[in-house]
């Protein structure tokens, strides 16, 4: 009989369990989540605000990510251009010299030319750097004037609502 119970279960023909007692119904509702629902529920709560503070969130970081690709695309360029400069200025101290003097000039040439491009590229890694800087000043300026229109917005209707309100308060004490 208990095989034949085991083999009925593994088919899924097996008697369904009684119907559960009251205090099993209430166990099953009462999960994690529900009472935190029902306690959101009841609670007036506008998530508009926060989808608009993460879309301007999001907004901004775009712009940040920009400033941040453009800036990491010219170090590239800079990098790159300074590498080739710097294989081009080697061929002088590879060639050979009749002369053992001449290595000394060919290396002498060779750091010179290399600390003039050396000036010139640190220059422009400082120029990328200021450009960073400003736009980063720009956007930040930005970002705070609009929270400021916005912060101005929701005074001014909180203050038409509240002024309501009081309006409504004495017109309906004063009958």
């Amino acid at each position: 009989l208990i095989r034949k119970n085991a083999a009925l279960q593994h088919i899924g023909k097996f008697p369904k369990s009684p119907k559960p007692t009251l205090w099993r119904d209430e166990m099953t509702k009462n999960t994690f989540e529900n009472p935190f629902a029902k306690l959101f529920e009841d609670m007036p709560f506008d998530t508009k605000a926060f989808d608009d503070v993460f879309k301007n969130t999001a907004t901004l970081n775009e712009k940040f990510s920009k400033v941040a690709l453009k800036a990491a695309e010219r170090n590239v360029e800079i990098s790159n251009k300074w590498a080739k400069d710097a294989l081009g200025k080697t061929a002088g101290v590879c060639k050979a010299q009749v002369e053992p003097a001449s290595y000394s000039k060919a290396v002498t040439e060779f750091a010179s030319a290399s600390m003039e491009t050396a000036s010139e590229n640190v220059a422009a890694f400082v120029e990328v750097a200021k450009q960073v800087q400003m736009d980063t000043v720009e956007l930040l300026v930005a970002a705070g004037k609009d929270a400021q229109a916005k912060a101005s917005v929701a005074v001014k209707k909180a203050t038409a609502e509240t002024t309501a309100a009081v309006k409504k308060t004495t017109s309906s004490k004063a009958a």
